[in-house]
């Protein structure tokens, strides 16, 4: 579901006082966007309550069922155990895959040329960009937390696990927006946006180990898992929120990958990024 259309807020860069890092100014910069970013959230806080459907439905549905009937092995999991972290990337992919759209929108407001002419660097600037949609992602972690809870599944909540799973919702949440924006900054349209993005989500879903473990994929398909970076999100999630849950690389490599590939991303769309001035 594409982001609800709120009002575009000033966006109001620092100004350089020729003093300082160039680090320090760079960061200034890149708070100013997430900020930026959190205002529009907060113009359209029902769009978190209607996110909250699909996890639930996955969870209380699909979940109990799928946990009672044994039909998917899970080793010394429950179903449900094995399906709360793959529903958490899930929503993390499903909220930051149509991110896209809001630029798409804001080139059409002329939003774009605003941030265009500023004198933030461009890589900086997508940077922040797909950083925010975190927030997003955020806020799906609590919705199904607190449904992992209600229907009784063990989670970790030591402070190295907790801090783990936001570092990898920030890494997942910049990966698949980075990639939302790459989009848009080549189709440009709504229209186009939204088949491309619907088109995608499915297969970098059930091309995952988010609801069955790769053992038991045809051998075609587990290749094609290995090179989703869902099922890196996926791995690492599993490992840090499930107690005793094993995974297919440590939780470090899993988020190395994650990083490496978002910040190629990143790279590519501060390229690409100017078009959607054009």
């Amino acid at each position: 579901m594409p982001p609800s259309a709120v009002s575009e807020p000033v966006v109001r860069f620092p100004a350089d006082p020729g003093v300082g890092s160039a680090i320090r100014g760079a960061f200034g910069q890149l708070t100013t966007v997430v900020a930026y970013e959190a205002r529009k959230l907060a113009h359209d806080p029902t769009e978190l309550l209607l996110r909250a459907v699909q996890p639930a439905l996955w969870l209380v549905v699909f979940g109990s069922v799928f946990t009672k009937v044994h039909a998917i092995p899970t080793g010394s999991l429950t179903y449900l155990q094995f399906l709360t972290p793959g529903i958490l990337a899930q929503s993390v992919l499903f909220v930051a895959i149509f991110y896209g759209i809001a630029t798409i929108r804001e080139r059409e407001l002329g939003i774009v040329t605003k941030f265009l002419v500023s004198p933030t660097p461009r890589v900086v600037l997508v940077g922040g960009r797909t950083l925010s949609a975190s927030l997003r992602g955020f806020s799906q972690a609590v919705i199904v937390f607190l449904l992992a809870l209600a229907l009784g599944v063990t989670l970790d909540w030591s402070v190295v696990t907790v801090v783990g799973v936001f570092l990898a919702i920030i890494l997942g949440s910049a990966l698949f927006a980075a990639l939302s924006m790459i989009i848009a900054s080549l189709v440009k349209t709504q229209e186009r946006f939204l088949g491309i993005g619907q088109l995608m989500t499915m297969p970098l879903f059930f091309a995952s180990n988010a609801i069955y473990p790769i053992s038991i994929m045809p051998a075609w398909l587990r290749a094609v898992t290995y090179v989703n970076p869902l099922t890196y999100l996926v791995d690492a999630l599993r490992q840090l929120m499930i107690p005793g849950a094993g995974g297919m690389f440590p939780a470090g490599v899993d988020l190395g990958v994650l990083a490496a590939v978002a910040l190629m991303l990143i790279w590519v769309e501060s390229r690409l990024y100017p078009r959607m001035a054009q």
